[in-house]
């Protein structure tokens, strides 16, 4: 089970962590990619925004980034934000904390970054606090593209989003090969209808 739409109590269950980007009315989103780099999709999405001079943020596998330097060093030199997504995805609530914040650090070595995504959004409040100890920001969403689900089709991750983004929204896709069906289609499709009304995509 996941939520397309995070809820206001959930969000307020971990304050510490962010939700959306305050924004003050400025007509502004923030698109997300968990798992890269990736050979085929993390090229794919790079020229989709590189089309509409968006910027996005990149929470990368510290294993991928080892397999793929020229893409993340590409997302790097096009402008933008990278943060650490684990070096093996772990799932911090099935993984003792000694060795989720160990695999957070080893993937330190390849992302230079402050910014945290746990994998699948798990993780425990003692992670947190010990992220937080080490002055990194927990970077959560309040819309999920859900393109992981094979079960959807790439015009239904699109309805998901157009319906649910609002200003300061940070959105999540992924540029993996499991989600590469949905969110090629998905993706284009948000950069063009945002686009038209008038909204900047900004990395966080």
């Amino acid at each position: 089970m996941y939520l397309t739409k995070t809820p206001f109590w959930l969000r307020s269950l971990y304050p510490s962590l962010v939700w959306r980007m305050p924004v003050q009315g400025e007509k502004k989103i923030y698109l997300t990619f968990d798992d890269g780099p990736h050979p085929q999709a993390t090229p794919f999405v790079l020229d989709q925004l590189a089309a509409y001079g968006a910027k996005a943020t990149f929470f990368c596998i510290g294993k991928n980034v080892a397999a793929e330097p020229d893409i993340y060093q590409r997302i790097l030199a096009e402008g933008h934000t990278v943060g650490n997504h684990t070096q093996h995805h772990l799932n911090g609530w099935k993984t003792d904390d000694t060795t989720y914040l160990h695999d957070i650090a080893t993937a330190e070595q390849y992302i230079s970054s402050n910014l945290f995504r746990p994998p699948y959004g798990r993780i425990k409040r003692s992670q947190i606090k010990a992220l937080h100890q080490q002055q990194k920001k927990i970077i959560m969403w309040d819309v999920l593209s859900a393109d992981f689900d094979t079960r959807l089709t790439g015009e239904a991750c699109l309805a998901y989003v157009l319906y649910h983004t609002q200003p300061g929204s940070i959105v999540l896709f992924h540029d993996s090969a499991k989600a590469w069906d949905r969110m090629s289609v998905a993706l284009p499709k948000v950069l063009e209808y945002f686009s038209e009304k008038g909204f900047r995509f900004e990395g966080i």
